[in-house]
């Protein structure tokens, strides 16, 4: 399938950069997208993106600005949080922070000072960079430590959480990650925070559109702060939100605005409206939850095919494979799955022996595919390409690779992608 020209103005102006977008376009259009944290957004969402609300500056909040001619942004940003509230039954919400890990600062700078003690799951267990991990500023402005997950079943050990807690007594606690596969007990956090005094932070970046469609619990009664990114399961632009409890709004908001940025990027304020307006329609719960019924359909069909799943599969959009027992290490397994037409990142597995930069897994999730169409009826279909694939990245099979990026193209272009030219 060749996608028809797109962008005219963009290709009159600049054909370089034209052609590269063209190619991505096709590249999104033909592949099997299979990475947890990226989506498809909808046209509409496109559309706001790129609207003359880019030639604002807006530095303030709306009825408090440090500029003129805001008639019209003030009204932008009131519908982004309204809608924000509305949908994540929240009593504040700041559309502003320019995405997920300047989000998560805007935390510590409302809530601790430099040097303090901090807690979040560690960076290999599956937790994020600025949850305290060392080679963040996270980790480096605060004394970070980190909780992780058993050996023998791969989840959060809260009897450990809350020692640790108790002995570091930290200023805040994160709870959420980038390679967590099952559901986050917040209820359970939420004790161990009113018992060791800390501040607790949901930060729900990769289940956030599961949360608003009602296929995940949401931590809005448990955490004090949630933060998010706004793409990923959201299906939204590349933005993020903080929300919090009434009582926490000034400090959240004093510290992203002017504690770590000026003005916000108007035209993803924008965007984030309209993938909130789509996300409380009925039709994204049907989404929501056919990401995690496709998520589990697939872990299944893994499983039958011999896959040695971190936890032993999945409650929400995420699959974490060791491949160990497979004989291929997980960054030669991405890179051929990539070749054969499967999008997917390699990623640390709990106690991995191997370096981060050539860890033993791969990551998978179920989003993208979600998006377009597919249903639980086709995951055994994927789990047939992804063992393929990687015994193909195993005997150096680029011939059975090439077969199965064909298979792969034949399938997507039944299944058009939101937002992809057609022809």
């Amino acid at each position: 399938m060749t996608l028809p020209l797109s962008h005219p103005a963009l290709s009159a102006t600049d054909p370089e950069l034209a052609a590269l977008v063209g190619a991505e376009e096709q590249l999104q259009a033909d592949t099997l997208r299979l990475i947890p944290s990226e989506n498809y957004v909808s046209q509409a969402v496109l559309e706001a993106s790129g609207t003359v609300l880019q030639n604002k500056y807006s530095e303030g909040y709306a009825g408090r600005r440090y500029y003129e001619g805001q008639q019209n942004i003030d009204q932008v940003e009131r519908l982004a949080t309204d809608r924000a509230k509305a949908l994540f039954g929240v009593d504040h919400a700041n559309v502003q922070p320019y995405s997920g890990s300047p989000a998560n600062l805007a935390v510590y700078l409302a809530f601790a000072e430099p040097g303090d003690t901090v807690m979040g799951m560690a960076l290999p267990m599956g937790g994020h960079l600025t949850h305290g991990w060392g080679v963040s500023a996270t980790g480096k402005w605060f004394r970070g430590v980190q909780y992780g997950v058993r050996h023998d079943t791969g989840l959060i050990d809260f009897d450990e959480v809350r020692d640790l807690a108790l002995k570091e007594r930290p200023k805040l606690i994160f709870c959420g990650g980038t390679a967590l596969p099952r559901t986050i007990d917040f209820a359970a956090f939420a004790e161990i925070a009113r018992e060791s005094g800390a501040v607790l932070v949901a930060d729900v970046a990769h289940i956030a559109g599961l949360i608003a469609g009602g296929a995940h619990p949401s931590p809005v009664p448990h955490a004090d702060v949630v933060s998010t990114t706004t793409h990923k399961t959201l299906r939204g632009p590349r933005g993020a939100m903080l929300m919090s409890r009434e009582e926490h709004a000034k400090a959240i908001d004093k510290a992203v605005f002017p504690g770590l940025q000026g003005g916000p990027h108007n035209q993803t304020t924008a965007a984030i409206a309209v993938a909130l307006h789509e996300a409380a329609q009925p039709s994204f719960r049907d989404y929501a939850h056919a990401v995690v019924d496709n998520a589990k359909a697939l872990a299944e069909a893994l499983l039958a095919r011999g896959f040695d799943l971190v936890s032993g599969g999945t409650d929400n959009h995420l699959i974490l494979m060791d491949l160990t027992p497979k004989d291929v290490p997980g960054k030669v397994a991405a890179k051929a799955l990539d070749r054969a037409g499967i999008v997917v990142n390699y990623n640390t597995v709990p106690y991995d022996p191997r370096k981060p930069f050539d860890p033993s897994g791969v990551r998978i999730g179920t989003p993208s595919l979600t998006s377009r169409g597919l249903a639980t009826e086709h995951m055994p279909a994927v789990a047939g390409w992804i063992d393929r694939g990687v015994t193909a990245a195993r005997t150096g099979d680029e011939d059975e690779l090439a077969a199965i990026r064909a298979e792969v193209a034949d399938l997507m272009a039944a299944f058009p992608a939101p937002g992809l030219p057609t022809d």
